[in-house]
């Protein structure tokens, strides 16, 4: 073993004892480790740096803008409404989501599905009060899992069936790796399902940080029934479903400036009419974008997007000196002179009956304002009022949801088919939700998580160090010597097994291309078929469910859930086990040796 081998496996070792231990955040450790390599010599300065412009980092980044993009067209709340029911059990929405991750990762990559499902897990844990640490790990499972039955869906089987092309003179094809990966799969979704969120550390401890204005964030609002409003002609009553769905509480109607009282339920809407409810602003703007219904009336909506930029909301807080103390947004002008819409009230969990825009305001009322994008400064100090700080809150694009699913889904066959690399299909897509004013270019990288972003592009060179310095040769090697005079099922098992440790500690495309010829070699010695050798690489390559950073999937989910480094083992570690115990006896079956 070499003095560059000795550092770089001493570094490894102690980053995961670090990371493990938990005392520093992830993305501290792993830059220190990589600057520490630098300064030892094991990690050439030409290429430090060369991990944050990896595929892989940049994937993952890229990944959490498009599903914000995603969330903000109104694409994910038609999902959710569609497919997703808040009042399911915990083990019952793994279930559903689980098998609709599976699904989608074995036809279009697997980061893309998750890409596309993530958001939606976060909004259904949302409107079921639960923190979405439950759930985000074992829907990651389940795309990596589903990701294995198609050629298409896992980066490691397309590198896999082009070493297979190099060396043996053929491909695999797109549905060969679906009776060995697609049935492990299924038994790993069921365990995923039935037992292992049932091993991921309590989350309980996260769920009052997750919103720190949440007891304060309810809101008496209006939404109006625009002209050619698919509601008109509708019973109040008849939206009850939509409205316990969205958690919004309708308690009023309101036509020709009047409030109806007695009758509202059973009142039939008109074009116009205002619709008085409670809601929680992301709760509003769900069951705004759900009925297709306008923030005000046609003439307030015209100002209101006269710049013909974007739309923000902001929350802010009434004060002694403030203009609007005391007086309503319809006296001040608020409207026709800042061209912006105030869409609620909250006061202190008390209700009035006055319009929202009729109503006077009074000291310590928190108001939820609708303003033009880039204007959110200027209109807080014209009120002479308090901005709370930013908690996220955006407005939905809901005429543009389908303009949103139309570019992911492209961009996603395109990858999907070779015909554009997915880095760059995601890019495209980016650009796409930007110039289309989905996303608003001023956000664009707060979608990004960091720390993430600084784990990814810290370790992969590390990665490639140990791999550049024989590191990964020795364990091949030693392999190889350990293995003689075994059977041949026992050599396919420790293949596995070595396969999956290395896929947990560098990353699943770069375990792919370093395994597989140890595969082809090893069958070649034994006198065997490869095939089964190569289909043992490439499961083992994908199921890397120890750490966050194995793979792409798990590195996504590291910062939305909350999780720690050392979470991913509890339910990892048998995941990896029942996957080694049931696709060793389906290899041997659908690929004899």
């Amino acid at each position: 073993m070499t003095q560059d081998q000795i550092i770089l496996f001493a570094l490894f070792g102690a980053v995961f004892g670090l990371l493990l231990w938990g005392r520093f955040r992830y993305d501290l450790v792993a830059f220190t480790a990589l600057m520490l390599g630098v300064v030892l010599g094991v990690v050439d300065t030409k290429h430090v740096f060369e991990g944050f412009g990896h595929p892989a980092t940049l994937i993952v980044a890229l990944v959490l803008v498009v599903s914000a993009g995603l969330v903000r067209s109104g694409a994910v709340f038609l999902i959710t409404r569609t497919l997703i029911n808040p009042d399911r059990s915990l083990g019952g929405h793994i279930t559903i989501m689980g098998a609709i991750g599976g699904v989608l990762s074995a036809f279009m990559n697997n980061v893309a599905a998750l890409a596309l499902l993530m958001p939606v897990d976060i909004q259904t844990a949302r409107k079921a009060g639960r923190v979405a640490g439950l759930t985000l790990m074992p829907l990651s499972f389940a795309t990596i899992l589903g990701g294995m039955a198609t050629l298409i869906g896992t980066p490691p089987n397309i590198i896999i069936s082009t070493i297979r092309a190099d060396s043996l003179g053929e491909p695999f094809q797109m549905f060969d790796f679906a009776p060995v990966g697609g049935l492990t799969a299924l038994v790993g979704l069921i365990f995923v399902a039935l037992f292992g969120w049932r091993l991921i550390p309590s989350q309980e401890d996260k769920s009052d940080a997750a919103d720190p204005m949440g007891e304060y964030s309810g809101y008496t609002a209006e939404l109006v029934v625009p002209a050619e409003s698919k509601l008109i002609g509708k019973r109040v009553e008849e939206l009850q479903e939509s409205a316990d769905k969205n958690d919004v509480a309708i308690v009023g109607l309101i036509r020709d400036g009047k409030r109806r009282r007695g009758s509202a339920v059973s009142a039939e809407l008109e074009a116009g009419d205002t619709l008085v409810i409670e809601a929680t602003p992301e709760a509003l703007d769900e069951f705004r974008a759900a009925l297709s219904l306008a923030f005000a009336d046609e003439k307030r909506e015209e100002r209101l997007r006269a710049e013909g930029g974007g739309l923000s909301k902001i929350e802010v807080v009434v004060t002694d000196a403030s203009r609007i103390n005391g007086k309503t947004a319809q006296a001040i002008g608020l409207n026709w002179r800042r061209h912006a819409v105030l869409l609620g009230i909250s006061r202190s969990g008390k209700a009035f009956r006055s319009e929202v825009r009729k109503t006077k305001t009074r000291p310590g009322d928190i108001l939820l304002l609708l303003v033009p994008e880039g204007h959110e400064d200027e209109v807080a100090e014209w009120l002479g009022v308090l901005p709370l700080a930013s908690r996220g809150l955006a407005v939905t694009q809901n005429t543009k949801t389908w303009m949103a699913i139309g570019l992911f889904a492209a961009a996603v066959a395109a990858a999907s088919l070779g015909l554009i690399y997915l880095p760059v299909a995601l890019g495209i897509v980016v650009i796409g939700f930007v110039l289309t004013k989905i996303l608003p270019l001023s956000e664009l990288y707060d979608h990004v998580e960091w720390p993430v972003v600084v784990l990814l592009g810290s370790m992969i060179p590390l990665g490639a160090a140990l791999e550049t310095s024989g590191g990964t040769e020795l364990i091949a090697t030693g392999l190889v010597n350990a293995t003689q005079g075994l059977p041949a099922w026992a050599v396919l098992t420790l293949l596995m097994v070595v396969t999956m440790s290395l896929s947990d500690v560098l990353n699943n495309t770069a375990t792919a291309i370093v395994a597989a010829p140890i595969g082809i070699q090893m069958a070649h010695q034994l006198g065997k078929n490869p095939d089964p050798f190569l289909m043992a690489v490439a499961v083992a390559a994908s199921c890397a469910f120890l750490t966050p950073i194995g793979h792409k999937n798990n590195t996504l989910i590291l910062g939305p859930g909350g999780y720690k480094f050392g979470d991913y083992w509890r339910t990892g570690l048998p995941l990896e086990i029942i996957v080694v115990a049931v696709s060793v006896p389906l290899i041997l079956v659908f690929w004899p040796l």
